[in-house]
């Protein structure tokens, strides 16, 4: 897959250490930078890029990851989830079909990290009794809105 990532300054070494592992994990990475203090402008960027379907996923970080997930989820298209654990990052796609994840640099170590990544990025969405309409709703509001 092709992967979009990005951060806020307070981020950018914990996305370096991050981007190889995800490379590792066989997919292509594009890192959208880390450089703008306001980390608003790097999520809409990385969302609006998903969005459009030139990456096949994002994953963004800032120091709890809750800030570039408001900013993701801004944009029309984009469906950020901030991750906590395993279980999360998994249903961020099965349950949601989120498209971006989140994570924080200051709660989240670089090994938990990587298996949040993992768990998220080898996960595939499958519309559902259980979740397709809840999922459809929230589509559904977007349009009309």
């Amino acid at each position: 897959m092709k992967i979009a990532v990005g951060c806020d300054p307070n981020a950018t070494e914990f996305k370096k250490e991050l981007i190889p592992f995800i490379e590792g994990l066989g997919h292509e990475v594009t890192d959208f930078g880390s450089d703008d203090p306001i980390y608003a402008n790097v999520a809409i960027e990385v969302a609006e890029a998903v969005a459009a379907k030139k990456y096949d996923r994002g994953v963004l970080f800032c120091g709890t990851g809750i800030g570039v997930m408001l900013a993701a989820n801004k944009v029309k298209g984009a469906y950020a989830a901030v991750v906590g654990d395993v279980y999360s990052a998994q249903r961020a796609c099965l349950s949601n079909n989120c498209n971006i994840i989140t994570l924080g640099s200051q709660v989240t170590g670089i090994k938990k990290a990587e298996v949040m990544i993992e768990a998220y990025l080898s996960q595939t969405y499958v519309y559902n009794e259980r979740s397709g309409k809840k999922v459809d709703r929230i589509l559904e509001y977007e349009r009309e809105h």
